[in-house]
């Protein structure tokens, strides 16, 4: 598998917890035979309510690592405006050129129109759209080969339906999905595609017993999403499968029903 993939390296953002989907996508992709390159940023989930090891991104690299491929890792605040640059030239150093950027890592608050405040909303906008946005330039800069460049977002469905309590969030949310299509374009060209997932309500440590049976009843499935499941989608778009896909804001949720 790994001469087919020809040695290929993917970025994934934000994978600082072992049970996040940023990690679910390192092993996925590392099963596949993907060297990878992960970021993290722990005093942001340090603040968040779910509960998180310092140690959980060594442990991550250790597992990679025993899957057979090249991995390195970087501590990151993406909301610095050097963040972007100082990724990329990593990853040229310690694995070389790489071919997959998976924009995983996000900022997420609850808010509302009556609490919302310029300073939360520019969290939310340096990370979601900001680094984004820019990660994804300079990856599209740095790309050297002629074709097999793949670039994937993590989106949330704000066009499905509306997200009350989430005001920032589905905001910057948004301004991914038409970052996607608009970027999408750009980079054709290039041998570059760029889709964007909404992998829905993902039980990724955050979900309460209350939280669950609340939303249990809208999958018809019977389950809350996993961390894999949206990590196997992922797994087909950037593959060679998936060179004719370009531009799709793709809805992996289970058949959520809002």
């Amino acid at each position: 598998m790994m001469n087919q993939l020809k040695e290929k390296i993917a970025i994934v953002t934000g994978a600082s917890r072992n049970n996040g989907i940023g990690a679910a996508i390192c092993k996925e992709l590392a099963e596949t035979g993907y060297h990878i390159f992960f970021t993290y940023w722990t005093d942001y989930d340090k603040g968040m309510p779910w509960t998180i090891y310092l140690d959980e991104p060594m442990k991550l690299e250790a597992k990679l690592v025993k899957k057979g491929v090249k991995v390195s890792r970087m501590e990151l605040d993406l909301t610095k405006n050097d963040a972007p640059e100082l990724l990329i030239n990593r990853v040229n150093e310690q694995l070389g050129y790489p071919d997959i950027l998976i924009n995983n890592a996000a900022y997420s608050t609850n808010n509302d129109f009556s609490n919302l405040t310029a300073d939360e909303l520019d969290k939310h906008y340096m990370v979601n759209v900001r680094a984004t946005t820019l990660l994804s330039s300079k990856f599209a800069q740095n790309f050297k080969k002629e074709s097999g460049g793949r670039i994937v977002n993590i989106t949330s469905g704000q066009f499905k339906g509306p997200m009350p309590g989430e005001l920032a969030y589905a905001t910057t949310k948004g301004a991914v999905d038409a970052l996607t299509v608009t970027l999408s374009a750009e980079l054709a060209t290039f041998g570059i595609t760029v889709n964007a997932i909404n992998p829905g309500p993902t039980d990724t440590g955050w979900v309460t017993e209350e939280i669950r049976s609340d939303l249990k009843p809208m999958f018809p499935f019977g389950r809350l999403g996993e961390p894999r499941d949206v990590a196997k989608t992922i797994k087909f778009l950037v593959s060679d499968e998936a060179d004719w896909v370009t531009g799709q804001i793709i809805h992996s949720e289970g058949g959520f029903i809002r």
